[in-house]
């Protein structure tokens, strides 16, 4: 089960980045409310992973995750530049989190 809450508090974490980008320095009231009720979520199942995760495994995989997310939705959703250096780092970043999975079922 800490895989499920530290899978959806990634994707949270990436929603709340998003937002946040959108709130325009939290001056936009659905932006900001969407952040805010997003980073406890993605906090609060974080912290439930790591009742059972390390907490090195636990806090790396949910920022790679969160991470690699935003980097996806600001391609997608943003226009933002797709560069051969920054595909490279997201692609790190993905090996490391199933590396980091694959040493935790060991």
């Amino acid at each position: 089960m800490a895989w499920i809450y530290i899978f959806v508090a990634g994707v949270l974490e990436t929603v709340w980045a998003f937002t946040m980008k959108k709130s325009d320095g939290f001056s936009l009231f659905i932006p900001t409310a969407i952040t805010i009720v997003t980073m406890i979520a993605s906090f609060g199942l974080l912290s439930l992973a790591m009742k059972t995760l390390p907490l090195g495994t636990a806090y790396m995989v949910w920022t790679g995750i969160g991470a690699v997310g935003a980097f996806v939705v600001g391609i997608i959703v943003l226009g933002e530049p797709v560069t051969p250096a920054r595909v490279i780092a997201a692609l790190l970043i993905i090996s490391g989190i199933i590396t980091m999975k694959l040493a935790s079922d060991s």
